[in-house]
């Protein structure tokens, strides 16, 4: 895939070796009707376009898997982030995240103009102020993982929509060494499918957030996840350690020790920490085989 519409710059014809293969809808996009011209010559469709960038501009925005606001969640798109659009009508987007290249639609009014950001939200939450002032009113308040563009005011960062507490921000290229840590902090925070954000995360999103704030990058799904790091990060389970993470068929968690794991989990109803060989009995007993498919240590880069 690589950089959205690299492939095909400045041509208009492209030519198929041999027939399209299988592809993942959910990183690949490909609709009946069109195609990002980055997968031409790769895969066919009638018409193919190259992306606009965007950013969101709302504190998140679902990303759906059908333009209706009623269709399934399928992730989240958090203020800052560049989403690549392919497509405009009926007051919904279609295009994919440029962190992990989910497709989806969107709200069109979720997008503006993109930004190189400077700095990114660290804190669990950070409320963006009118003035320069802890006693002023805010006008949103921002997740973790939230990019902003900005200049540095003393204790205050300027950006174009409000000014945001130097303390809750890191560089946008700033690294947590404690992913564990992030994981930890959202303890509670209900249970979200296609969530991203402490109002509401997945399993999948809550190893993504923190291993991302690490410098790591990790694709969307779980099953994604696990493949990506592939079997070079793979760890045996009796020596897993702080950081690691355990997958299960459709899910995965992340250990805070040896013997504890924190994951966003529907049983629970929201981000629960608990021993895991008690998960480990729950998921047998609900007849799951295995219960554990491998566990992945994921390397700063």
């Amino acid at each position: 895939m690589g950089r959205p519409g690299a492939a095909g710059a400045g041509r208009d014809r492209f030519a198929l070796a041999g027939t399209s293969q299988p592809f993942d809808p959910r990183v690949v996009a490909i609709r009946p009707d069109l195609a990002d011209i980055a997968v031409a010559g790769h895969y066919f469709a009638p018409h193919y376009a190259a992306p606009m960038m965007r950013s969101c501009v709302l504190p998140a925005t679902a990303l759906r898997a059908d333009p209706a606001p009623d269709a399934r969640q399928t992730s989240e798109l958090l203020f800052g982030e560049a989403f690549a659009l392919l497509d405009l009508t009926g007051g919904w987007a279609w295009g994919y995240s440029l962190a992990d290249h989910y497709v989806g639609y969107l709200a069109a009014e979720a997008l503006g103009a993109p930004i190189a950001p400077t700095h990114r939200v660290a804190a669990a939450e950070a409320i963006l102020h009118s003035a320069p002032d802890a006693a002023s009113g805010g006008s949103a308040i921002l997740p973790r993982g939230a990019l902003v563009m900005g200049e540095e005011q003393g204790e205050w960062l300027a950006t174009p929509h409000g000014f945001l507490p130097r303390a809750a921000l890191v560089e946008a290229d700033g690294r947590d060494d404690d992913p564990a840590g992030i994981a930890e902090a959202l303890v509670g925070a209900p249970y979200l499918w296609g969530g991203r954000t402490a109002k509401g995360i997945d399993c999948s999103g809550l190893v993504q957030l923190a291993w991302s704030a690490a410098g790591v990058p990790l694709p969307r799904d779980s099953d994604l996840q696990f493949a990506a790091l592939g079997p070079d990060r793979a760890v045996d389970p009796a020596a897993l350690a702080r950081g690691d993470l355990v997958f299960f068929p459709g899910h995965v968690g992340i250990m805070t020790d040896p013997e504890t794991i924190v994951h966003a989990s529907r049983h629970w109803g929201a981000v629960k920490a608990e021993p895991l060989a008690e998960l480990v009995a729950r998921v047998a007993a609900e007849g799951k085989d295995p219960p554990i498919i491998g566990a992945r240590r994921p390397g700063q880069a």
